[in-house]
């Protein structure tokens, strides 16, 4: 069976593209340019240095997202919002590693942790791929890459989603629909992912399900999107 490509929609544009073409599209979509010269005809905003990044998970590339960070933002600022769309369940622990150091959301200083009160412009550049991890139990590792580094203008949060990838169409392992539910244990084994129907029967019972949500922290601790 051949491999099903990857699709992300431009939130943006409402367009769905491929994650190999996401990039180029975000570079020049016409609506974003059509936003921008709209709201720069009505008021003025400051121009600042953006970052354009690409994060995805680490074992899970399917799940992937685009987004633009003002360089005055800072990790923990990066670090809330990656929470926030992704990976909060149950106020973990988390950590960024950027070219050998880590800046961790409570830092210990006998490990030499940096903490997350660090700008964006300091610590990062143009090409740059660095780690983030949240949970170091069930660990979720994302990887982010600079694609791009823009002079733009900004108004309101400084971090904004620019495409978010469809949800993978998981299907379920005992009847071929499309999986709602996954057994927190059975998913160490790659296996688990049931319809609500099938889920019934499941040997390890419904206590040990989460449902099935489009982040790469699905089927981990008690994350339910």
């Amino acid at each position: 069976m051949a491999k099903q490509v990857s699709q992300g929609t431009c939130n943006i544009c409402s367009g769905v593209f491929s994650k190999s073409t996401m990039t180029k599209h975000l570079a020049s979509c016409k609506q974003g340019r059509t936003i921008f010269k709209t709201s720069a005809g009505k008021q003025e905003f400051k121009k600042t240095k953006t970052f354009h990044l690409v994060i995805e998970g680490r074992n899970l590339p399917d799940y992937w997202m685009h987004i633009e960070a003002s360089s005055d933002a800072t990790l923990a600022d990066l670090d809330g919002f990656l929470r926030g769309i992704w990976l909060e369940c149950c106020g973990h622990l988390s950590a960024f590693t950027i070219e050998g150091k880590k800046y961790t959301s409570y830092p210990d200083k006998e490990m030499d942790d940096k903490g997350m009160d660090v700008v964006l412009d300091v610590v990062l550049r143009p090409k740059m791929k660095f780690l983030h991890e949240y949970d170091f139990g069930t660990t979720t590792e994302l990887v982010l890459k600079i694609v791009a580094e823009r002079e733009n203008e900004i108004k309101g949060k400084s971090i904004k989603l620019l495409a978010r990838n469809v949800p993978p169409g998981i299907v379920c392992e005992s009847c071929g629909k499309i999986t709602t539910q996954v057994c927190n244990q059975c998913i160490y084994e790659g296996r688990g992912w049931l319809c609500d129907a099938c889920a019934v029967a499941h040997e390890c019972g419904e206590e040990m399900f989460l449902p099935v949500v489009n982040s790469p922290r699905v089927g981990m601790c008690g994350y339910s999107g």
